[in-house]
């Protein structure tokens, strides 16, 4: 075992015992404590209060939503009532580490059963940075027009683009574009 921050197993016996109890995958509702810039606080409908934290669970901000967003406040808020996966016992906090969008179907698979190279898309570009543009060309599917592609044309974030499949990697979640 790992030593904690807070403390070990002797210190917060019933803690231990619940968060060593859980198991990957595991369905756990609770209710938003907290947000904080780095993730979410999740008070957890079973087990005991945290001694330190406002809450049990706690949610890394990747871990939200598959969709891109800037704040926490604009997936969840202090007060809703949520069902989240359990990823693993984090022992140096004495957390569940959880995921909400892991309860959600991912969409970028939905997408890529339909995705061919070629296929023309419509999208709006995100993200601008040096590797190229990051264009959204469904809902919480972006793809990436490489910065080669871009030489000729100076975008902005909001711009509407006309884009084409490149390249579809599904085990890791990427989509290449290239301007029509």
């Amino acid at each position: 075992m790992l030593a904690c921050m807070l403390g070990g197993p002797s210190e917060y016996p019933e803690l231990w015992a619940f968060l060593e109890s859980l198991r990957s995958g595991e369905d756990m509702p609770g209710v938003i404590a907290a947000i904080d810039p780095f993730g979410v606080f999740v008070a957890l409908d079973d087990g005991p209060a945290h001694p330190v934290f406002p809450g049990v669970g706690f949610i890394i901000m990747p871990e939200l939503s598959w969709s891109r967003f800037e704040n926490a406040a604009d997936v969840v808020h202090v007060g809703q009532r949520v069902s989240c996966e359990f990823l693993q016992f984090d022992t140096w906090n004495l957390e569940a580490r959880l995921s909400l969008r892991a309860k959600q179907p991912d969409p970028f698979q939905a997408f890529a059963e339909g995705a061919t190279a070629g296929r023309k898309l419509a999208g709006q570009v995100t993200w601008v940075v040096p590797i190229g543009a990051f264009v959204r060309v469904a809902d919480g599917v972006e793809g990436l027009v490489p910065a080669r592609d871009l030489v000729q044309h100076r975008l902005e974030v909001g711009d509407e683009l006309e884009v084409v499949i490149a390249d579809v990697d599904r085990a890791c979640r990427k989509l290449l574009l290239a301007l029509r």
